[in-house]
């Protein structure tokens, strides 16, 4: 084969070789329809609002090919939804194109709950629904702060700012309802543990603030109170009233205090 092309003048091999390109060329030419599908095209069907399971057959029976592009989530519509397509519907495309789609996420994402503590009611509402969160049950608490968000629950527990949750939780909100009409006599809390004077405060209606603690308390629920203001009897006696919704300072101790036995008012340690 060699030999022969070798014994044949330069001019005609290349001929033969334009020759063999030209024939190439027109195949590829007569071909091309083929290998592109050339006239072969079908409409691309609508998909939004419809399961992925559901889509993703519709597509592969259509002669599409499925991309899931994004998610993004929202709590009003099922998981697995699609919110978006591209191409559109009804457009006209080569058949085995790619429908890309946005679907709506199966599992929420987790967001840090934001600090409320201090918002109004109306203030605290806008905030839980710019994140994504829904405001669940409010709860009215005697306290001075009227109105007030006094604490932030979820499902019965308590949240802190920062805590992860997911996006659409219901967020249950204590409300401060200000001060009660009725008054009652200030407990004594002096010589109780910490834990029980704030129970005992709570129930009440009352609120608690702990002083800082000295550094010989090392376990604050199990500390005792040696002081409170205000005091449950003044220095005449007289018993001391407070209403529902204000607060009772304490300062706590290691180890029990010292009482008046003439008027069981606290005595502060020397």
């Amino acid at each position: 084969m060699i030999r022969y092309i070798t014994s044949r003048p330069l001019w005609f091999n290349i001929l033969v070789a334009i020759g063999i390109i030209v024939i190439f060329f027109l195949i590829f030419m007569l071909s091309l329809n083929w290998i592109t599908r050339h006239g072969e095209s079908k409409t691309v069907p609508a998909v939004t609002g419809k399961n992925l399971n559901t889509v993703q057959e519709q597509l592969s029976d259509a002669g599409f090919e499925l991309v899931i592009q994004d998610s993004v989530y929202y709590d009003s519509i099922p998981p697995g939804t699609v919110i978006r397509q591209v191409p559109e519907a009804d457009q006209v495309v080569k058949v085995n194109r790619t429908v890309y789609v946005i679907i709506n996420r199966f599992v929420p994402p987790d967001i840090e709950m934001p600090n409320l503590v201090g918002y109004s009611i109306r203030n605290a509402e806008m905030t839980l629904e710019n994140l994504g969160l829904r405001l669940g049950d409010t709860v009215s608490r005697p306290d001075f702060a009227k109105n007030s968000v006094l604490e932030m629950l979820l499902g019965g527990r308590t949240l802190k700012p920062g805590d992860k949750i997911k996006v659409g939780s219901r967020i249950d909100l204590v409300v401060g309802g200000g001060l009660g009409e009725e008054d009652m006599k200030v407990p004594n809390l002096v010589g109780m543990t910490f834990s029980d004077a704030r129970a005992l405060v709570e129930s009440s209606g009352l609120s608690i603030f702990l002083v800082p603690p000295g550094p010989d308390v090392t376990d604050t629920s199990n500390a005792f109170v040696i002081w409170q203001s205000p005091a449950p009897l003044r220095d005449d006696g007289v018993q001391v009233r407070i209403r529902p919704g204000q607060m009772i300072d304490v300062r706590i101790s290691a180890t029990p205090p010292a009482k008046d036995t003439t008027n069981n008012s606290p005595q502060l340690p020397e």
